[in-house]
């Protein structure tokens, strides 16, 4: 089980750290409402500028730290729980807009890995290196 949750841990973090940083002003096909990069989809949230900014930081930090936790594993629950509630609040964002299923996908798939990490790797408490 802990390989799961490990592969979890990384798919988790590397699929935010794409959205952020590869995908930020690309059209995907999952953005929602009819957005084509990242600020036109918080724009379609009803969300500012600075939200998206805000969001994307508390994100990718959360996805460092889920990558660090391979090192420090008492950091890997609470940035796996701290991501899933950031995509909880993403499916909530694309149903908002009335989006397809199809659109939130991805948000699912991250959701259901940062749950998957946090509940598998929640019991390790030991340094990396033994």
């Amino acid at each position: 089980m802990n390989l799961i949750g490990k592969i979890a841990q990384t798919a988790a973090a590397l699929w935010i750290l794409n959205v952020w940083f590869n995908r930020f002003n690309k059209d995907t096909g999952y953005r929602g409402g009819n957005a084509t990069n990242m600020k036109e989809e918080f724009e379609e949230y009803g969300l500012s500028e600075p939200t998206m900014y805000a969001v994307g930081a508390a994100k990718v930090s959360l996805a460092g730290l889920m990558l660090v936790g391979h090192g420090v594993p008492r950091v890997t629950r609470p940035a796996s729980i701290g991501l899933a509630m950031f995509m909880l609040g993403a499916i909530g964002m694309h149903i908002k807009v009335g989006d397809p299923v199809k659109r939130y996908l991805p948000a699912l798939s991250v959701f259901s890995l940062a749950t998957i990490s946090a509940v598998l790797n929640g019991n390790d408490r030991r340094p990396a290196h033994h």
